[in-house]
C-alpha cells in the first residue's frame, strides 16, 4: 500500500522523498540539511521570541500610558472665560456618544516636601475628578476626635482638595488632610521683585499610580481654581470622555463638527502620536535585526542542496537521458528545500510560541523591580506577527533554493555523465 501511494506522487516530489532518505554515502549532505533546518527553526524562534515580548511589554505600557490620557480633548483660545467653557461643554455634552465633558488645565511646578522641591505635573480639574485618574479613593479626614465622612473631605472654603498617586502618598509620608505646598515656575511681580506663586492643598484622596509614574514624572490632581492661582488660565482644555477607545475614535467626527471656529480636537491616538510611532519603530528595527538569523540558516541550505547536487550529478544525467526533463530536476530540489525550511519554519513557530506562553506563565523573566516599571517581562504572541515571521521565513527559504534547483535543471546529459 505505501509502494503504491509513493507511485501515485508526482515525479519531482517522489525523487525529492527519495533524496530526503540518508544513506551512508550522503550522511554528510543530510548533516548539512539537519544543521540548515535547525538554524532556521532557531531563527524563528527567536523571532517569535522577541516579538512576543515587545508586544507584550508595549502592550502593557500602551495600556498603562492610555489609562491616564482622555479620550478625546478639546482646545479653544477662549476657554479660558468661564461663561463661554460651560457653555461648549454643555453643547459638547449633548454629542452622541459622549459620556462627560470636564474643564481642566495642564502645567508643570514643583511640590514641597521634607524642604526640597520634587518637579510634578500639576492638573487643574472642575468639578469631579477626571476618568483618567484610575481608581481615585476619597480618604476621610480626621480633626481632633471627629471624622468628617469621606464625601465631605474638602477644604474649610469649600474648594475640593488635593488628590496624590498612592505610590507618591507613600513615597512622600502624605495622610489624609496633609497639606502639600505647590509652587508654580511663573512668579508674582511685586515691590520688592518676583515672588514665587504657592498654593498649600489638603490631601483628600489618591489615585492608583501607573507603572509609568513610579518611574517617571508624578502627577497630582488640584481644584481648577488653585491651578489658575498658581498657572493663571493659560494650558485650560475640555477632555471629552467615552464608553471606551475605539468609541472615542467613532465620537470624534461627529464632535469635530460640533466645534465652534478656531477650537482644535485631539483624539488619544494624536496625543500618544509619538509614543505609538516609537513603538512600532522599536519593534520593526528588533524584527529586521533578528531575522538575519534566517538568511545565514538560509546559506547552510544553499550549501547542503549545492552538495546534494554535485553528489547526485551523475545520477541527475542519466534521468535526463531517461526522459526527465529540467523542469522536474528543478522542481525536484526547489520542493526538497521547501519542504527542509518549512520543517525549520513550523518548528520554530511551534518552539517560539512555546517558550513564549510558558515564559508569561510562569514569569521567568524578572527584571529588577526597583529599576524597570514591570515585575515580570509579558509574553503576547499576535496572530499578525506569527504570519508575518511565517511568510518572511518560508519566502527567504524559497529564494534560497532556487539557486541550487536551477543548478540542477542546468545539467545537460552527456555533461553529467562524463564526470
Amino acid at each position: 500500500m505505501s509502494r503504491a501511494r509513493s507511485v501515485n506522487l508526482p515525479f519531482p516530489a517522489f525523487l525529492a522523498a527519495r533524496y530526503l532518505r540518508s544513506s551512508r554515502r550522503d550522511a554528510f549532505v543530510t548533516l548539512l540539511a539537519s544543521l540548515a533546518t535547525a538554524g532556521i527553526a532557531i531563527g524563528t524562534a527567536a523571532l517569535v521570541l522577541i516579538l512576543a515580548a515587545l508586544s507584550g511589554l508595549q502592550a502593557f505600557l500602551r495600556d498603562d500610558v492610555l489609562a491616564r490620557t482622555p479620550h478625546l480633548e478639546v482646545t479653544d483660545p477662549t476657554l479660558t472665560d468661564d461663561t463661554y467653557a460651560a457653555t461648549l461643554a454643555a453643547e459638547l455634552a449633548e454629542v452622541e456618544g459622549v459620556r462627560s465633558v470636564r474643564r481642566v488645565q495642564h502645567a508643570r511646578g514643583w511640590a514641597v516636601i521634607g524642604g526640597s522641591a520634587r518637579t510634578l505635573e500639576i492638573v487643574g480639574y472642575e468639578g469631579a475628578l477626571p476618568a483618567y485618574f484610575p481608581d481615585p479613593v476619597r480618604l476621610p479626614i480626621s480633626r481632633g476626635d471627629q471624622e468628617t465622612p469621606p464625601v465631605a473631605a474638602v477644604m474649610d472654603d469649600g474648594v475640593p482638595g488635593l488628590w496624590v498617586g498612592t505610590a507618591q502618598a507613600s513615597a512622600w509620608g502624605l495622610a489624609a488632610g496633609d497639606a502639600l505646598e505647590l509652587v508654580s515656575p511663573r512668579p508674582t511681580l511685586s515691590p520688592f521683585g518676583p515672588t514665587p506663586r504657592v498654593v498649600r492643598v489638603p490631601m483628600v484622596g489618591t489615585f492608583r499610580t501607573g507603572s509609568t509614574e513610579q518611574v517617571g514624572e508624578a502627577r497630582v490632581a488640584i481644584p481648577l481654581a488653585s491651578a489658575n492661582r498658581l498657572f493663571g488660565t493659560r494650558g485650560t482644555s475640555l477632555t471629552v470622555q467615552t464608553d471606551g477607545l475605539a468609541e472615542a475614535l467613532e465620537v470624534a467626527p461627529r464632535l469635530a463638527e460640533a466645534l465652534p471656529p478656531g477650537a482644535r480636537m485631539a483624539t488619544w491616538r494624536d496625543l500618544n502620536r509619538p509614543l505609538f510611532f516609537a513603538l512600532r519603530l522599536e519593534k520593526s528595527a528588533m524584527f529586521v535585526s533578528v531575522f538575519l538569523i534566517v538568511p545565514v540558516a538560509a546559506m547552510a541550505l544553499v550549501t547542503a542542496l549545492t552538495l546534494l547536487v554535485a553528489a547526485k550529478r551523475a545520477e541527475i544525467g542519466m534521468l535526463r537521458a531517461m526522459g526527465a526533463t529540467a523542469g522536474d530536476m528543478r522542481r525536484t530540489f526547489a520542493f526538497l528545500g521547501a519542504v527542509v525550511g518549512l520543517a525549520g519554519v513550523v518548528s520554530g513557530l511551534g518552539l517560539g510560541a512555546l517558550l513564549a506562553l510558558i515564559s508569561d506563565r510562569l514569569h521567568l523573566i524578572s527584571p529588577p523591580g526597583n529599576v524597570y516599571f514591570v515585575d515580570h517581562l509579558p509574553f503576547r504572541l499576535q496572530p499578525t506577527d506569527l504570519i508575518a515571521i511565517a511568510l518572511a521565513t518560508a519566502l527567504m527559504t524559497v529564494l534560497a533554493t532556487l539557486w541550487a534547483a536551477r543548478r540542477a535543471g542546468s545539467f545537460e546529459p552527456v555533461e553529467a555523465l562524463r564526470t
